[in-house]
C-alpha cells in the first residue's frame, strides 16, 4: 500500500469526524493545512452570512494554513489580531476582549478525544472563552497529533507535552520549561489557568472543526 501512514490516519480521522458530528459540531477532514485553507475559503466562509469582524486565538495550527496574511489584508471585514507582532501587551489584551464578540473566531485545540470532545487549557482564557460563548462562529483547526483516546489522555497530553513546549516557545521561564513536565507551579508567568471540556457545539454547527492529516501545532 502506498502511504500507509496517511491511510491509517485517514481512517482514524473519519471516525473522529463522525463522533464530532454526533456531538453537533460541523466537522471536516483535510489532507493538509493547504486543503484546510481551501475548505475554509470555499466551503465554510461562503455559507456564513454577515461576517463583519474576524478574530483569532494564539494557534500554530491556524498559522500553518497561511490564512493570516489574507485575513490581515482583507477589505471584507475587520480583523482583530491580539497576537500581532510588536503589539503592546495592554493593547493585545484589549483586542482579546473585543474578539469575544467577533462574528468569526479561529482557534486551535489542545486535544480531541476519539469520542468527539475538545479539551483545552488556556492562560488568558480568551481562546477557551470564545469556544464556550461569544463569537457567532468558531473554526477549530486540529492536526492528527491532537487525537487522544479519552479525557485522561487529553489532560496528560496537555499538562506534560503541549503546555511545557508552549512555555518553552514563549520563553516563560516557568518550571515546566526546564523539566518538560507540569509542576503545578505558582509562577506569575504560568500559562495554564482555565480548563474547558467542550462536549457539544451549541447551537448545532456553531463550532466547525477541521481535522488535518498532518502533525500540526502543539
Amino acid at each position: 500500500m502506498e502511504n500507509p501512514i496517511q491511510n491509517y490516519w485517514r481512517i482514524r480521522l473519519a471516525r473522529v469526524q463522525e463522533e464530532l458530528q454526533k456531538n453537533n459540531f460541523q466537522a471536516f477532514v483535510a489532507e493538509s493545512a493547504a486543503e484546510a485553507k481551501r475548505i475554509i475559503n470555499e466551503e465554510i466562509l461562503p455559507r456564513l452570512e454577515d461576517i463583519k469582524t474576524v478574530a483569532r486565538g494564539d494557534s500554530l495550527s491556524f498559522e500553518a494554513t497561511s490564512l493570516l496574511p489574507e485575513l490581515t489584508g482583507s477589505q471584507a471585514f475587520d480583523f482583530l489580531d491580539p497576537f500581532a507582532q510588536g503589539l503592546p501587551e495592554e493593547e493585545g489584551y484589549e483586542r482579546g476582549r473585543q474578539a469575544l464578540l467577533a462574528d468569526l473566531f479561529f482557534s486551535g485545540t489542545n486535544a480531541v478525544t476519539e469520542s468527539g470532545i475538545l479539551v483545552n487549557l488556556d492562560g488568558w482564557g480568551n481562546r477557551v472563552a470564545a469556544l464556550t460563548f461569544g463569537p457567532r462562529h468558531v473554526i477549530v483547526l486540529a492536526g492528527r497529533n491532537k487525537i487522544v483516546p479519552g479525557l485522561d489522555e487529553a489532560m496528560q497530553r496537555i499538562r506534560n507535552y503541549a503546555a511545557p513546549v508552549n512555555a518553552m516557545r514563549l520563553e516563560t521561564g516557568t518550571p515546566c520549561a526546564k523539566t518538560s513536565f507540569c509542576e503545578d507551579c505558582r509562577s506569575p508567568a504560568r500559562i495554564c489557568s482555565s480548563w474547558t471540556i467542550t462536549e457539544k457545539s451549541f447551537p448545532r454547527g456553531r463550532i466547525k472543526v477541521i481535522l488535518i492529516n498532518e502533525d500540526l501545532g502543539l
